[in-house]
């Protein structure tokens, strides 16, 4: 069983060798700087540093919403009303960004997809997007100040992301993909249930089932909290989560067992990974019961600190590896 398959039967009930064996998010540029240091070989290439370091492959693309041309994100936005989005429009989901991703797609169904690997992209989301916008306070401000704005640019995002799925599926199938959220920190989401229902879910309902209809899962990505997201989530179509922050009080065990229909990504505590094997062990040990339900990839709960050596990582690998092959629906 290749690595598509497994993942692919995997989110469809079907039976498995093992559990997925992954590393979701792209190593911390600073941890490949001090694997670097160590004498690590092959760091500029993550899809094939993961088959050296003994994980499935896997091949994201990070769908841009920019061209060249757009002013650098500020901490207090660039823009304030309409008038200044539609100056950027030129800027902004434009198709040619797509287009001129043609040899990447190309590339990756002859090389990724044919060999058994898998593949996902990444869409800034209805939070994060309309955020990076309006700037981090103003943002917030902008549900109930800018409230028509907002919903145009959910619009604008909506209409080119359905673009975007179709372009992207001409070339292969994604196994899953991400909506980069980051709406929840270490109390909870950033915003109400109604709020989210009133300026994210109504877009999220338009773009899933076209997901859907290709075949590709639909997970969130947010740190944070997200216990009380999670059934949002669910109400608006979305299939699964990650990165299931330790450190946020996230509690893998009882999601999984609340949400059996729902899915999880991540949970492993990163901050244990500098302790050695006896304390990454005790982790896997605490989240053994979420791994056993067959709704839970474990993986790093966020990108792998610098402070982890090599050594210690190739014992959390070999620990994953023993681990995921604890499933008892495999």
């Amino acid at each position: 069983m290749n690595n598509k398959e497994r993942f692919e039967n995997f989110f469809n009930r079907k039976k498995i060798d093992r559990l997925p064996c992954i590393e979701w998010a792209s190593w911390w540029h600073l941890t490949m700087d001090a694997w670097r240091n160590e004498g690590v070989e092959g760091t500029e290439n993550g899809y094939t540093l993961k088959e050296k370091l003994g994980l499935d492959k896997d091949k994201q693309f990070w769908i841009p919403n920019l061209k060249h041309g757009f002013p650098t994100f500020k901490e207090h936005g660039i823009i304030s009303n309409e008038e200044e989005y539609e100056k950027l429009k030129p800027y902004v989901f434009q198709k040619e960004l797509i287009y001129d991703m043609k040899e990447q797609f190309e590339d990756t169904a002859k090389n990724v997809c044919e060999a058994g690997d898998i593949t996902w992209f990444t869409l800034s989301g209805f939070f994060w997007f309309p955020r990076d916008l309006f700037g981090i306070e103003d943002h917030l401000y902008s549900f109930y100040d800018n409230s028509e704005l907002y919903h145009k640019i959910c619009e604008d995002m909506t209409e080119y992301y359905i673009f975007v799925i179709e372009e992207i599926t001409k070339y292969f199938q994604p196994q899953f993909m991400t909506f980069g959220e980051d709406m929840s920190y270490n109390l909870g989401p950033m915003i109400s249930e109604d709020m989210f229902n009133e300026f994210m879910k109504p877009y999220y309902e338009r773009i899933i089932p076209v997901l859907k209809k290709k075949g590709i899962k639909v997970i969130v990505d947010s740190d944070g909290d997200i216990t009380k997201l999670v059934p949002w989530l669910i109400g608006a179509g979305v299939e699964g989560i990650l990165p299931l922050e330790r450190q946020s009080s996230v509690d893998v065990n009882m999601l999984t067992e609340k949400y059996p229909d729902f899915f999880f990504i991540g949970g492993f505590d990163k901050l244990v990974m500098k302790n050695g094997e006896e304390a990454m062990r005790k982790e896997f040990e605490r989240i053994l019961p979420a791994i056993r339900r067959g709704n839970y990839i474990p993986s790093v709960d966020h990108q792998t600190p610098p402070d982890v050596s090599i050594e210690n990582y190739n014992i959390y690998v070999n620990l994953l590896k023993e681990y995921v092959a604890m499933f008892t629906g495999a």
